[in-house]
C-alpha cells in the first residue's frame, strides 16, 4: 500500500473541488475564485486601519480571535471605491499558509467550470490581468477566474505575515 488513507482522502477532497468556484461582482464584471481556496464567507466587520500597507490593504479584522489583513478587491483591481453595505462580504482565502480577506460587493453562487470552458486571458495589456488565472465560459457569460497566488505580491505578503 504505497498511499496512506490520509492522502487517499485529501486526493478525494482535491477532486471534489476541481473546477468549482466561488463567483462574485464587482461593478459589471463577474470574477470566480477557485472553492478550494476559500475558507469561508462572513459580513462586514469593523476594519482596524494599519498605517503604511498599501491602499487596497483596508486593514485587519479580529476573526473568532485571528488576525485577518483585509483587501478591498475593488481598489486592488483599480475599480472606484464603494461604501460598504449590508450585501458586502468577506471572502476568506487560505494562500500559502496566509489567510486574507477579500472585500467584494457581494457573492453569487458556487459553479462547475469544466477545463474545456476555461481559457487563458488574452494577450492584450497582460500587465493589468496578471490577476487573472483565465476566464470560464458559462452559456453567453463570462466569468474572470482570479489567480489567488497572484493577488498579492512577494512585499504584501511579507507585510502581512508579520500582522499576524
Amino acid at each position: 500500500m504505497t498511499k496512506t488513507i490520509e492522502e487517499d482522502l485529501i486526493g478525494q477532497q482535491e477532486d471534489t473541488q476541481k473546477g468549482r468556484f466561488l463567483t462574485f461582482p464587482l461593478g459589471d464584471e463577474s470574477y470566480g475564485i477557485e472553492i478550494r481556496y476559500v475558507t469561508e464567507i462572513i459580513g462586514i466587520q469593523p476594519i482596524t486601519q494599519v498605517p503604511e500597507l498599501p491602499e487596497y490593504i483596508r486593514g485587519i479584522i479580529n476573526l473568532r480571535g485571528k488576525i485577518i489583513p483585509v483587501m478591498d478587491a475593488r481598489i486592488r483591481f483599480r475599480k472606484p471605491f464603494m461604501e460598504y453595505n449590508d450585501r458586502t462580504c468577506v471572502i476568506v482565502i487560505d494562500v500559502n499558509d496566509v489567510s486574507i480577506g477579500l472585500i467584494v460587493d457581494s457573492v453569487s453562487e458556487v459553479i462547475s467550470i469544466p477545463d474545456e470552458d476555461i481559457v487563458p486571458i488574452p494577450s492584450l495589456q497582460q500587465v493589468n490581468n496578471r490577476y487573472i488565472k483565465g476566464i470560464g465560459k458559462i452559456g453567453n457569460e463570462v466569468k474572470l477566474l482570479l489567480d489567488c497566488k497572484k493577488i498579492l505580491n512577494e512585499d504584501d505578503l511579507n507585510e502581512l505575515t508579520n500582522l499576524e
